[in-house]
């Protein structure tokens, strides 16, 4: 194409500066490099990335959101690491070759100003010895103010210390995607932090030994060790308390090797039975009185209740199926009725039926709280969501132990209670923790061996400091019995009214 500028330029006999395009400038690159010699090449190639590092530096050390975030986490270990404690344990145990000792060791982390200590129950349970040690250096002799076996939770208490108590966060407003940290002493390594992100909340793991479930799944890495620890939110308050892992092993959870999945127990259940274990030295769970089902059994039961069918063909979403209400509880008292179905609880949804029981057992009997009911009716073929307020009473330690309770009143027990300092006024013994028999039959052939007044301190050599405990040992020798392991008696570790300690078998076939 012609151009007039370059026309005019040639015919005032001036000469234009040549412009190389950046085509040009890669041909010459090219044309350098082909007959550039191997080490001119690798010098060029140094020389250029010396560039870049220099210019990176530069950026860097004029200050990153990379900082901001370096600090933020050092704050949040500042703010948490001294209230959290290494908790070493040693007592015996039965094995192969006898009793023998162990040494075991955990996490927790300080409660309040009393120097009371939160801990998974199964890092203290059956310990004749405690020892804690601060972040500070400090160790502490220990000593178990209760425990709560079908929730996992311990309390400790440490006398003399001066302690930084942990701040404590809303566990109900912790949401899938949030980042938060797990403290404690994965494999002995003490004082550790990790980060993750919250992966789920309201799971159910079914692990053996806790009957009430409703863990806050992580992926912050937790190890063996671990359990006890807090687990806390961006602000450095403890939203909940590491307890176990999925180890990978098929369907295995408990204290292995981690695999990407840690759970902990919500500060929501944690308060509610730390608070009663100071206060009592027991927990008082409320009461709701109605059986639940999954969704998919509607269909297997509608053949016993046509209503179950309307629920089966209309309800779509997650909850839990009522089955079944107790007469004069809570719920029927409130109106909740056979073919509801339970979809949120205090704006918890209810995704399986398991968290039913695990948020009742969260609350105090005299608790109100708020039911989000679907109901269906199949006669004028429409559904409605009710918002129901219950009042709850107090679950009885014997609930789903009749079975327990029916045994042993066939053997002669014929009640038994937790000891206090009351009932040790009334047959003048010592006090002592654990459940007293309060009547036996005088002619069964315990009446002898089990008088009234007795205590009972262990179950199988493991302690019981109340009923629950009682209920609890006894009902897992006698699934453990199910499975094929090989007891003939329970025993029974007692203190007698004159104060001897003895065992005392109880038959179990």
């Amino acid at each position: 194409m012609h151009d007039p500028a370059n026309s005019d330029a040639a015919a005032q006999g001036r000469v234009l500066p040549i412009h190389w395009g950046p085509s040009v400038l890669v041909v010459a690159a090219a044309a350098t490099l082909l007959f550039a010699t191997p080490e001119a090449i690798r010098r060029i190639g140094h020389a250029h990335s010396q560039v870049e590092i220099v210019q990176a530096s530069q950026r860097l050390a004029q200050g990153t959101v990379l900082d901001e975030l370096n600090e933020a986490y050092r704050d949040i270990a500042r703010v948490v690491e001294p209230a959290v404690v290494h908790i070493g344990t040693s007592g015996r145990a039965p094995s192969r070759r006898g009793i023998r000792p162990y040494l075991s060791t955990g996490s927790g982390w300080i409660y309040d100003e009393a120097g009371h200590i939160v801990t998974n129950a199964h890092v203290v349970d059956g310990s004749e010895r405690i020892e804690v040690q601060l972040y500070n250096g400090e160790s502490h002799d220990a000593e178990l103010v209760g425990m709560d076996l079908r929730t996992d939770i311990a309390v400790l208490k440490i006398d003399g210390a001066l302690v930084h108590p942990a701040a404590r966060g809303d566990s109900d407003g912790v949401h899938q995607g949030d980042l938060v940290f797990a403290f404690g002493s994965p494999f002995d390594f003490r004082f550790s932090m990790s980060k993750g992100i919250v992966s789920g909340v309201g799971r159910i793991a079914g692990l053996e030994d806790i009957d009430y479930e409703n863990f806050i799944q992580v992926d912050a890495a937790i190890n063996p060790g671990n359990s006890g620890g807090p687990l806390t939110d961006v602000r450095g308050r403890v939203v909940g308390m590491n307890t176990a892992i999925a180890t990978g092993r098929g369907n295995a959870v408990g204290q292995g090797q981690f695999a990407g999945i840690g759970l902990a127990i919500p500060t929501s259940m944690i308060e509610t039975v730390v608070d009663q274990l100071i206060e009592t030295g027991e927990v008082a769970k409320g009461f709701l009185g109605v059986s639940v089902a999954p969704i998919e059994l509607a269909t297997a039961m509608q053949d016993r209740d046509p209503s179950m069918a309307y629920v089966a063909d209309r309800f779509a979403g997650s909850g839990a199926l009522v089955t079944a209400v107790t007469d004069g509880s809570p719920a029927e008292r409130a109106g909740i009725r056979v073919g509801d179905v339970i979809v949120a609880i205090d704006d918890n949804r209810v995704t399986s039926r398991e968290l039913v029981p695990a948020l009742i057992s969260s609350r105090r009997p005299g608790d109100r709280v708020v039911f989000e009911i679907w109901r269906g009716d199949r006669v004028s073929d429409t559904s409605e969501v009710l918002h129901l307020e219950v009042v709850l009473d107090r679950l009885a330690a014997e609930v789903n132990h009749e079975g327990i309770v029916r045994g042993l009143r066939m053997l002669g027990l014929l009640d038994f209670d937790t000891h206090t300092e009351e009932t040790a006024r009334r047959f003048e013994v010592p006090y002592r923790r654990g459940v007293v028999v309060l009547d036996i039959d005088e002619r069964s052939s315990l009446a002898e061996a089990l008088p009234e007044g007795s205590v009972i301190v262990a179950v199988m050599n493991q302690p019981v400091l109340n009923i629950d405990d009682f209920f609890t040992r006894t009902g897992r020798v006698l699934m453990q019995m199910g499975r094929g392991m090989r007891v003939r008696d329970l025993m029974l570790n007692i203190v007698d009214p004159q104060g001897r300690e003895q065992t005392v078998p109880i038959p179990l076939r």
